[in-house]
């Protein structure tokens, strides 16, 4: 026994001498912080207030844009500093070291996109100004952190503009689907996330019986984490005036208003990434082959640093490859090389800042011209009545012909195409005849009534543009699209839609379970008789709504990501099993299903997964549903006939993204529930009396 004891107090000495030694490792890794007197000393330079209004809304003024953008790296801190700080981790290929072997793949991602080599190179590039602009962001996060030490984790000190601007380049490939097609290659039986959606309108004077030009700002995003909206309204005196929804570690207001224009933006999904399949030498698994020759690998090698327990931190040493394709992946299925839309690409922080600082449509047309982002539509309006719908993408020019959808050939150097296309090639339609743009997710070619449309023939295949149509889609054209006197109250209420139309995919899975022969089976003929008898409505006290909600939404989010979705039928069966079990019945309202949970908040929510009104539930134990994503952050923004501008917004929750101890952690969800807005307090005098805390970064 006692050397057994022996034996085991050896192990665990070594144990703890290799955890030490991983600790000294990782420490030594860390890169040097500033002192705290450093960062508060560097903050005096800075002249800016935040004002919040009582719903703790941040309105931030500058003296300038630089004071303005330190700010809003503040103000947002102050209300989600946890998602912010990940963000910068994540962004540097390091949230493993907190996190654990689950980020490590994203760690890895960060490496083979090479998102760090790019901004090294490319940072001094951008203009002066606009990285005076990150870098104060990043020294408003940095006060925020002198003020609060103990919320900091090992390494993020000190943040910088170079850790704003690879946000911009490791984030953008996502939002048309980059990740999917990693996680296809790597780990293809795995399911994706919910997906990302949206939707954005907007109408000109000619459509409204007041003459007023209408914008609907509408993303459909996660409720919280990276990607989740934060509002403010950003002002300095060089000019820099908007407001709308930010991303944890973004300066820039992503889509919103200034005074004179705006605009929405929704997530595409058109052909943006070729994969390819290597040849490898069987004699050296380094080279692969390339129009008859062996070619080497670009090979270099990357630490991951990945927490066990406690403080002990694993160093993993990967092998990162390149061919000339792009980024290569070795899977156990095969060696495959990708090559894909915004590769390398640097510019994206100077487009948003070009975007934020237009005053015209030329202005902004000159903005988007930059062709820095690699998708995302944009829906656009402005006080002169224009309106326009941009299918904005960095397409690849590909000129041999090929399956470009497909797998392809990894071996013929013809395949791997140079450069893109220029930007006016892009699918655009402006100022319409019908006065109506809009965008769900959808095909470019059904963005207005049908005699304005884009049309195919126009544009070549190799484009990989989409073809389908969302339920959000089709209802906007019988909304909006059959509404030629709109009005406020008509306008809000189209938005608020939610209702599938007999076209949609959804009623399509509704008919092909109708039309099986239930053979006895008397939950399923219920079911049947119940979803005959439905309205095809998703509010909250429909009875029908709960089977065809639970029965369409993993099969909706299975065909956006590209998975293996199940049978309608199947689907419904689990929907049956679901209700019967937690409920009782088949036909509960479905507010008692679909539920908005935040804090002590738990509200019946009306929508459903693809309804104009669109909400995602995340299925519970109890066999309810906790809204997670759809309608996040809403605007409704109109200038009247004389150009004058009035805006409207919802959070589903609060400025306080993730202070639960916040009175503003939850306080809009009940109107949000209610689906109803708060105004937007845009400029001094619609702010005056309003303001319910006035200070200086730093001062509380």
């Amino acid at each position: 026994m006692k050397w057994i004891l022996r034996g085991i107090g050896g192990l665990l000495a070594l144990v703890l001498i290799a955890a030490l030694a991983l600790i000294a490792i990782d420490r030594a890794s860390l890169p040097q912080a500033p002192s705290r007197q450093a960062l508060l000393d560097k903050a005096k330079a800075y002249d800016v207030r935040i004002r919040r209004d009582e719903w703790g809304v941040p309105h931030i003024l500058g003296r300038t844009d630089a004071d303005a953008a330190f700010g809003l790296g503040y103000a947002q801190s102050e209300d989600d500093f946890d998602t912010l700080q990940d963000v910068v981790l994540a962004t540097r290929g390091v949230l493993a070291r907190d996190k654990g072997a689950g980020a490590a793949p994203t760690d890895y991602v960060v490496s083979l996109l090479e998102v760090w080599p790019t901004v090294d190179k490319h940072y001094a590039e951008l203009p002066a100004e606009l990285r005076a602009i990150m870098e104060a962001y990043a020294d408003g996060v940095s006060l925020y952190v002198a003020k609060h030490p103990e919320k900091a984790k090992p390494g993020l000190l000190p943040v910088t503009g170079k850790d704003v601007a690879a946000g911009f380049i490791f984030k953008q490939p996502f939002f048309y689907g980059l990740d999917g097609e990693l996680r296809r290659i790597t780990a293809p039986a795995t399911k994706g996330p919910p997906p990302k959606g949206s939707n954005g309108l907007a109408t000109a004077p000619s459509r409204s019986v007041d003459g007023a030009t209408r914008l609907l700002v509408n993303s459909h995003q996660p409720y919280t984490g990276p990607v989740a909206w934060y509002e403010a309204v950003v002002q300095s005196g060089q000019g820099w005036h908007v407001a709308g929804g930010f991303f944890p570690g973004s300066p820039f207001m992503l889509h919103g208003h200034n005074a004179t224009l705006g605009w929405a933006n929704t997530v595409s999904k058109p052909d943006l990434v070729d994969v390819y399949r290597l040849t490898i030498n069987p004699a050296n698994k380094n080279q692969y082959r390339l129009d008859g020759q062996w070619k080497d690998f670009d090979k270099r090698y990357v630490t991951l640093r990945v927490k066990l327990l406690g403080p002990i931190v694993l160093p993993v040493r990967k092998a990162v490859l390149r061919s000339a394709h792009g980024p290569v992946l070795e899977t156990d299925h095969g060696v495959f090389a990708i090559r894909y839309a915004g590769m390398g690409e640097w510019r994206q922080p100077l487009q948003y800042w070009r975007l934020n600082r237009a005053r015209t449509v030329e202005d902004w047309r000159a903005a988007i011209a930059t062709h820095a982002i690699p998708s995302l539509n944009y829906v656009y309006a402005d006080a002169a009545g224009n309106i326009g719908f941009v299918h904005n993408g960095q397409y690849p020019n590909r000129r041999a012909k090929a399956d470009w959808g497909g797998v392809l050939p990894g071996d013929r150097s013809d395949l791997i195409w140079q450069g893109y296309l220029p930007v006016e090639n892009s699918p655009q339609l402006w100022n319409p005849k019908s006065g109506l743009v809009f965008n769900s997710n959808n095909t470019p070619f059904e963005a207005s009534e049908a005699a304005d449309n884009l049309k195919p023939a126009d544009f070549p295949a190799s484009m990989g543009l989409q073809a389908n149509m969302t339920n959000r889609a089709w209802r906007a054209l019988e909304t909006y699209g059959a509404d030629r006197a709109l009005t406020d109250a008509s306008f809000r209420a189209h938005k608020f839609d939610v209702a599938f139309s007999d076209r949609s995919s959804v009623m399509a899975m509704v008919g092909e379970v109708l039309a099986v022969d239930p053979k006895g089976d008397a939950d399923l003929a219920e079911a049947q008789r119940i979803l005959r008898a439905w309205d095809k409505r998703a509010d909250r006290t429909n009875r029908g709504a709960a089977l065809a909600a639970l029965m369409s939404q993993p099969i909706l989010f299975a065909n956006t990501n590209g998975d293996p979705a199940p049978a309608p039928i199947d689907s419904l069966r689990a929907a049956i099993k679901t209700l019967k079990t937690h409920f009782g019945r088949l036909d509960p309202e479905w507010g008692e299903v679909n539920r908005i949970r935040r804090g002590t908040v738990d509200l019946p929510i009306d929508g459903a997964a693809d309804t104009f009104r669109s909400v995602w539930g995340k299925p519970q134990k109890d066999g309810t549903t906790t809204a997670d994503g759809g309608d996040t952050f809403v605007m409704f923004v109109t200038w009247d006939k004389a150009g004058a501008l009035r805006s409207e917004s919802i959070h589903q929750f609060g400025s306080a993204t993730l202070d639960a101890a916040s009175p503003h952690y939850a306080d809009q969800t009940p109107l949000f529930v209610a689906m109803k807005t708060k105004p937007v307090r845009f400029t001094e005098d619609q702010l005056q009396g309003h303001i319910k805390v006035d200070y200086r970064p730093g001062e509380r």
